[in-house]
């Protein structure tokens, strides 16, 4: 059988045994008219009055997008929010676009024009969110003795509007909703404590889980703290185009939108996988080894103990930041990671990531890794295998495993749930 793996912006073309499981999401059609739908939704939304009817009489609004590393159509969704406000009465010298980076890098020049387009970037204040410039957030109280600091220019804004993609999320159950202000927007230290080696620990923090996932509780108490006038999230399908459209407030209406996710996301597994091989996600996730980690994390949760994975990723950006790269070229072992980072005054920025990193490799038998972007050196320093030829790679695993095996194209977008 001839599989397709997402990898970076080329998928890799690959041939497995017809014995081999596919897991695959359930295909959705994407809607027509995208931008109606959501101007519909936006007249009529989820527990929330129209758009319309909260804009009026605001002079100033800020809108939340995602950054780069999230394939959100916000050339789609941005000109019907846009639009609404400007006939609700708030001027474009009003509106300001905030990039919700969380701990990743600002999105500037032809990227930015990449993630809105030239006419909104042209036309319309746009921010990148600093978590550790001190200057672009604010405390606004204290949760379990953590500070709540968040972006000025979102606080400061009378009406505030989130936008996003809802897809299963590894630590939050899925992304979008809160997750646009923490971590999207919130500052290091408030994020020091929703990415801490205990809370990563947690048993529900993980795929399609919300009720008892302190991750997701947590947002949702930010966003409570420091308000949330109006979401719009939507659901793409494989193909990355609009297939769903959630708008309203930002639980009830981000709740239908993980109801649909699952239904489309998770694919029964009848029992645990020899070999699992799959993706890292294809561009833009993939850019950084930082982001396998969600791939890994999935094939782990469908992978006997002992087993092997094989993961596919573009990694065109390398490791990850420098953070990340200290970390995996310092660490050798699952043990030393974990004495090493357990104790929170020793918390490192993007520790959250390696820590499932690690997780996988103690409890998978091997990690073979294919991608361009990666050297040798780096991927064996921490245990993990490089493999320049994947078929011949595959073909001698495959060779040596008589027992299931189960390939996931689409990565870190198919979460497998083994049946039982």
């Amino acid at each position: 059988m001839r599989r397709e793996l997402l990898c970076g912006k080329t998928p890799v073309i690959i041939e497995v045994p017809d014995r081999a499981v596919t897991l695959d999401m359930v295909e959705m059609k994407p809607l027509a008219d995208p931008a109606g739908e959501i101007r519909n939704a936006l007249l009529s939304p989820i527990q929330s009055p129209p758009l319309k009817e909260l804009a009026r009489g605001k002079k100033s609004a800020c809108i939340v997008i995602s950054d780069i590393t999230r394939p959100v159509p916000n050339k789609v969704i941005l000109p019907p929010v846009l639009s609404t406000l400007e006939e609700s009465g708030i001027g474009r010298d009003g509106i300001t676009i905030l990039i919700s980076t969380g701990m990743h890098r600002p999105n500037l020049g032809d990227e930015l024009a990449l993630l809105v387009g030239r006419d909104i970037m042209n036309s319309y204040r746009i921010l990148n969110h600093y978590c550790r410039d001190s200057s672009c957030y604010r405390k606004v109280t204290e949760i379990d003795g953590a500070p709540i600091e968040v972006n000025t220019a979102y606080l400061d804004a009378e009406l505030k509007i989130l936008t996003g993609l809802i897809e299963p999320h590894f630590y939050a159950g899925f992304s979008g909703g809160a997750k646009s202000i923490l971590p999207g927007i919130s500052s290091f230290e408030t994020m020091k404590f929703m990415h801490s080696f205990k809370m990563i620990a947690h048993p529900k923090v993980t795929n399609f889980v919300l009720d008892g996932n302190p991750f997701h509780e947590y947002g949702l108490r930010v966003a409570s703290a420091v308000g949330a006038d109006f979401l719009l999230n939507v659901v793409i399908s494989k193909e990355r185009q609009v297939a769903g459209v959630f708008a309203g407030h930002y639980k009830g209406a981000h709740r239908a939108g993980c109801e649909m996710v699952k239904r489309h996301s998770a694919v029964d597994v009848e029992g645990y996988a020899d070999l699992v091989i799959t993706s890292g996600g294809g561009f833009p996730l993939d850019a950084t080894f930082y982001q396998i980690s969600k791939a890994l994390i999935c094939a782990r949760n469908i992978l006997k103990k002992g087993g092997t994975i094989v993961v596919a990723c573009g990694c065109n950006e390398g490791l990850g930041s420098p953070e990340f790269c200290g970390i995996m070229r310092s660490v050798c072992t699952p043990d030393e990671f974990n004495t090493r980072h357990c104790d929170s005054d020793d918390f490192v920025i993007d520790q959250w990531c390696a820590q499932n990193i690690f997780q996988v490799l103690d409890y998978a038998g091997s990690v073979h890794v294919y991608s361009p972007g990666l050297t040798e050196k780096d991927l064996n320093n921490f245990g993990a295998q490089k493999i320049n030829d994947i078929q011949a790679a595959i073909d001698a695993l495959v060779a040596a495993t008589p027992g299931r095996i189960v390939v996931i194209p689409a990565g870190p977008y198919v979460v497998g749930m083994v049946k039982g």
